[in-house]
């Protein structure tokens, strides 16, 4: 689990694809490297990838097609910057909100409005996902937790707007994004149980009275 606080953006040093699956080596500070182990849980970029080598601050990941057909992940070369997370250990602060690093799919960025220290993305994503965005509800953008701001959806597409904080902006590539750029989304489990138990409920209810 993580927490959606990502610690900064980091380079790849090495991209390599072999048949349908993506290794790749992130260096990471020393102090981001402290206790880590093969196996454990690392966000890159909103997705949940395990460690399989550790060759001193060079990290090294392998990606299957599963998760390059779902994720921005296949985008990765060397050189490319990513956002990442360790996974929060128990006595943590929970800065965000509860986020698996399981991505929903990729959102597609519509438009960016730059004002001072104002900077909102609005986020295209299938219309589907919609009933679970919910104005001043969690999303998490590439491993981000944000709140949603504004919310539309007409047919099959569904759009929102976050609002990014200079910090965010420091921590995180979502400055650097621009108009058709691909973002992990990630939708809050928690909404989701929600909606598909009440969906449930009122589906039985109906039934019932037949």
């Amino acid at each position: 689990m993580f927490t959606g606080i990502t610690r900064g953006t980091f380079p790849i040093t090495v991209a390599e694809r072999s048949g349908q699956l993506l290794r790749f080596t992130v260096e990471l500070p020393a102090a981001m490297v402290e206790g880590l182990q093969i196996g454990a849980s690392v966000s890159i970029d909103g997705v949940c990838q395990t460690v399989v080598e550790i060759d001193g601050q060079h990290i090294t990941f392998e990606a299957i097609e599963e998760t390059l057909r779902l994720t921005t992940l296949d985008e990765l070369r060397e050189g490319s910057q990513v956002a990442v997370e360790r996974s929060f250990k128990v006595g943590d602060e929970v800065g965000g909100h509860e986020v698996s690093g399981h991505v929903s799919g990729t959102g597609t960025i519509e438009s960016v409005h730059e004002d001072g220290d104002v900077h909102d993305l609005r986020i295209g994503v299938p219309g589907e996902w919609m009933k679970y965005i919910l104005e001043k509800g969690f999303v998490a953008v590439d491993g981000s937790s944000l709140t949603v701001g504004e919310t539309s959806h007409e047919g099959e597409r569904g759009a929102f707007v976050v609002h990014l904080i200079p910090e965010t902006l420091r921590l995180t590539n979502l400055g650097k994004k621009a108009v058709g750029a691909r973002v992990n989304i990630e939708l809050d489990a928690r909404t989701v149980a929600i909606v598909e138990t009440v969906e449930r409920v009122l589906a039985e209810r109906e039934m019932c009275s037949d």
